[in-house]
């Protein structure tokens, strides 16, 4: 992390929280320029406060709702909730975006009080599109915080939701993943190229224009194979876990 040229002549340094905002100051521009746009218009940016952890965290003691979707890496999300937690107030929901990642694990030595207020709240990429939300609690999760998630997720949110279980991937993703393995194994087998892929396995089979390699992409290969990998490293049935390498 270094000071550019153009943000030391405005007398910004490492410690300014301007430098440590920038990945999501960035991300906001980079909002503006996705398409198809995950915004429903331009004027959702200004609900959208760019923050970092080192300077901001203590907000989250205002929030009725705390959701996390950092990378797919256990040690980094238990080290989160672990800061989140000293911040906790009765009431306040806190769920993880994880596409497979325990749960349970994930807030291991946190108060009971914040583990009764804690689940998975798995959103399909891109959300705005994608209708699909998976709910995920954890023998801790108390059933009024469940019940309510589920209901904003349908009411308020216009998702469909689906209870999972806390299991290696939960649902969606312990399908999808496999079926897109399968299909890169066979692409393999029979000498075929990734556009020939994406042509069989796209409208032609009622399935959308992504098809296979066009979705990775929007998913990002980066998190494919971080799933992939869990996958592998958590399902106790060899023939099935192979299937992950």
């Amino acid at each position: 992390r270094e000071v550019t040229p153009e943000e030391a002549a405005k007398g910004l340094t490492l410690e300014s929280p301007a430098i440590r905002n920038r990945l999501a100051t960035n991300a906001l521009q980079t909002l503006q320029k996705l398409k198809p746009s995950p915004l429903y218009s331009k004027d959702v940016l200004r609900l959208i406060t760019p923050g970092n952890l080192e300077d901001d965290l203590p907000k989250v003691a205002e929030c009725d709702w705390v959701v996390e979707a950092v990378i797919e890496n256990l040690q980094i999300k238990k080290d989160l909730w672990q800061r989140v937690a000293a911040f906790h107030r009765p009431g306040m929901i806190v769920s993880s975006n994880t596409s497979g990642i325990s749960i349970r694990a994930m807030v291991e030595g946190t108060p009971e009080t914040f583990r009764r207020h804690f689940l998975g709240t798995h959103f399909f990429n891109p959300p705005r599109y994608m209708k699909l939300l998976e709910i995920i609690p954890t023998p801790d999760t108390d059933p009024e915080v469940v019940s309510f998630m589920a209901d904003f997720g349908e009411r308020v949110l216009g998702k469909g939701v689906v209870y999972c279980k806390d299991t290696p991937n939960f649902i969606g993703n312990r399908i999808g993943v496999a079926g897109l393995m399968i299909t890169l194994q066979e692409m393999e087998r029979l000498g075929l190229a990734p556009d020939e892929i994406d042509a069989m396995t796209g409208k032609l089979i009622g399935r959308p224009k992504s098809a296979t390699f066009r979705t990775m992409d929007v998913v990002g290969i980066d998190t494919l194979c971080l799933v992939a990998d869990n996958c592998r490293a958590t399902i106790p049935a060899p023939a099935e876990k192979e299937l992950f390498v």
